[in-house]
């Protein structure tokens, strides 16, 4: 998805695309090889268009837009691979408060190259005037005849770079600003344009492998391809939240603002070069001709990654900054749609919160708000918006829901499938916390290829006897029900012939066997069945319709937003600076940081896309994967961190240890990293089945 969740903005960056294909930008760079004059018009091109002046004020004829307004005509830009001075154009006129230079810009008049130091100043030799750094965070602007230009190597041809020489005196009287390090308008904004650049490449390489014939197959029916794919996937969604996320927060307090642009500049220009050198893999032999695009765009990625220095340096910086204690707040801007429910949840929650401890749960299943998405009367049947309003009255009031673990999938395909008893007998238990819950699905041989099952249910008088073996099944020494898949048609197609029960752990037959895992402990379970026996009345459903039900034990999920606390590792990790004398310790905690943050912002801007009513987006299938390899690294880092006090028994270093080894199962919980990959590349990017 782009960085624009709005219609408003998916239009604008539709419009800014098709302009720019219209005007053969690209061509105008292969032509600008044998011709230097024929990058000259996109100078002014764009602002006759208004798309440099999106976020300038209206008095100078600016659209008095946004700085994410204008992000997202950047992203675009960059993914149609506008050449010219355009990017450091606008950046220039966000940072010199300068009427007559704003106005020069709007009106297409006044260009400029932008230089964080002077030996690499984007743009120059080709525009009116040049942004110029002359030491201790000062910058200045002058016209390009007040200088001396030496142009450098063009690495992108679509943008020409030159080392800039101020002559005596030329600074004089000229418009200034003051940043230290890279000023935070480039930063978003060359984010954006990385953005741009990964969806192009990310978008090339799928359309290539879903056409291209190799071995007598469509490349993209390949694993390898496909998790490569995937993998662009994960890096640009990521890349693209963190843009979003940097343009968002100049809203906020400079703290806000800097952490969110520490992490877009740790993410985004290395994601950028990532994803283009995925997509010449892609596309093979043809990706390394000079007649294909692709190398435009690793070019483009390549400069822009340079021009915006040391990803590293960012990547510290970002460490500096959540060691004072600042973290991105979770906050979000209804616009007015939570008025209508706002007064009622907040006297309900404090109603609930002034009761004693052991009254709460009771009334959070009353009201409905344990579980405001399920259907009336176990919950609200609440929309993203209102579910938001409640979890938000509920936190101010300080009340926490406990938790149903897989009562929360186990009811809800009750309530789908079930029937009225059915429900009546199992739900309001569930909320309450008389019934807990285990899940029989995964066996021996069907883990993430679940439709592989073998458990038997055979018809008897009453109901059915059921045979087989059940693993990794957590919970279930101390269950007092578990939902189940048994095969109830051997002769029917594999997913065809399931139907899901309702099985009653005490029942005769069942032997349940503690496994211990890596950590020592014993947290999943293998469940025997020997001829145990399960009345009609606990048929969740039709017989052999229990695939369906399944799917939906799966896939019920609940809107919530993210929390500022980036996980347990990171924080750990994070404390953990101040005692330590390594300078490679600051970079990579700031690494582990920004990927912790992008996957709270990838399941953010998939709540917002769920408020503004669209469908879900790529956002909520690549946060699993990304927030995999977030919690699995970061567990390592902190291990490595502490070093040899992992070997004194302290608490932390304990808690280090059972976090590095407890995560290795999430990337095979729940199909594995590689299964999801292969259903992220035939179901979200439409690459053909293996």
């Amino acid at each position: 998805m782009p960085i624009g969740i709005s219609d408003e903005h998916a239009e604008l960056a539709a419009s800014v695309r098709k302009w720019a294909e219209s005007q053969g930008s690209i061509a105008a760079t292969r032509a600008a090889e044998t011709d230097p004059e024929a990058l000259a018009p996109w100078g002014a091109l764009p602002a006759e268009m208004g798309l440099t002046a999106i976020a300038l004020p209206e008095s100078v004829g600016g659209g008095g837009g946004t700085l994410l307004d204008q992000a997202v005509v950047v992203e675009a830009a960059g993914y149609a691979l506008v050449p010219g001075p355009f990017l450091p154009t606008v950046v220039a006129g966000l940072l010199y408060d300068d009427a007559e230079l704003r106005a020069g810009i709007a009106a297409g008049e006044v260009t400029v190259g932008l230089g964080i130091d002077g030996r690499a100043v984007l743009g120059a030799g080709t525009t009116t005037h040049l942004s110029v750094p002359v030491g201790d965070g000062r910058h200045v602007l002058v016209h390009a005849d007040a200088a001396e230009v030496r142009p450098g190597e063009a690495i992108d041809p679509t943008r020409t770079v030159a080392e800039v020489v101020l002559g005596a005196g030329a600074a004089s009287g000229a418009p200034t600003y003051e940043a230290s390090g890279v000023p935070l308008p480039l930063v978003v904004l060359a984010a954006a344009e990385a953005s741009g650049i990964a969806r192009w490449c990310l978008d090339t390489a799928v359309e290539y492998a879903k056409v291209r014939e190799q071995f007598g197959k469509k490349i993209g029916a390949f694993q390898a391809v496909k998790h490569l794919c995937a993998e662009m996937l994960e890096v640009s969604e990521s890349v693209t939240a963190a843009a979003w996320d940097a343009a968002e927060a100049v809203e906020s307090d400079a703290d806000q603002a800097a952490f969110a642009a520490g992490v877009a500049a740790t993410i985004c220009f290395d994601g950028a070069v990532e994803v283009a050198k995925a997509c010449i893999q892609v596309l093979g032999g043809i990706g390394f001709t000079y007649e294909h695009d692709a190398h435009l765009y690793l070019r483009r990625a390549i400069a822009l990654r340079a021009a915006l220095g040391d990803t590293g340096a960012h990547a510290a910086g970002l460490a500096a900054t959540a060691a004072t204690g600042v973290r991105r707040s979770g906050e979000i801007d209804f616009g007015g749609l939570d008025a209508q429910f706002r007064d009622e949840a907040r006297t309900e929650a404090q109603r609930i919160g002034a009761l004693a401890e052991s009254d709460r749960r009771a009334a959070l299943a009353d009201t409905g708000f344990l579980t405001p998405h399920w259907p009336a009367p176990f919950g609200l049947g609440a929309g993203p918006v209102q579910q938001l309003v409640v979890d938000q009255e509920l936190q101010n009031a300080g009340v926490e829901r406990p938790d149903l673990v897989i009562g929360a999938w186990a009811a809800p395909t009750i309530l789908e499938g079930g029937t009225d008893e059915q429900r009546d007998r199992f739900v309001r238990p569930t909320l309450t916390g008389e019934i807990v819950w285990c899940q029989l699905f995964s066996e021996p041989g069907a883990g993430s290829d679940l439709a592989s099952l073998r458990m038997k249910a055979e018809r008897t008088e009453g109901g059915w006897v059921l045979n087989g073996q059940k693993v990794w099944n957590s919970m279930a020494e101390r269950a007092d029900f578990g939902v189940c898949l048994a095969r109830t048609d051997a002769e029917a197609k594999p997913h065809a012939g399931i139907s899901y029960f309702v099985v009653d752990m005490k029942s005769e037959g069942i032997d349940v066997r503690p496994l211990r895992e890596l950590t020592g402990e014993a947290l999943f379970n293998e469940v025997f069945f020997d001829n145990v026996f399960v009345p009609d009345d606990c048929l969740v459903g039709e017989v052999n319709g229990g695939w369906r039900l399944a799917v939906t034990t799966l896939a019920n999920e609940r809107v919530a937003m993210a929390g500022s606390k980036l996980g347990d590792s990171v924080e750990l990790a994070i404390d953990l600076l101040a005692e330590l004398d390594s300078p490679s310790a600051p970079e990579k905690v700031g690494r582990a940081i920004a990927l912790a943050q992008v996957v709270k912002l990838l399941a953010t801007r998939a709540t917002l896309r769920s408020i503004a009513g669209q469908g879900p987006g790529a956002e909520s299938s690549v946060a699993k994967l990304v927030g995999v390899r977030s919690r699995q690294d970061s567990a390592e880092l902190a291990m490595e961190l502490l070093g040899a006090e992992m070997f004194t028994g302290s608490e932390r270093s304990l808690a280090a240890n059972d976090l590095f080894l407890r995560n290795r199962c999430l990337s095979i919980a729940g199909g594995t990293t590689q299964i999801l990959r292969n259903v992220a590349g035939e179901r979200l990017l439409g690459l053909p089945r293996g």
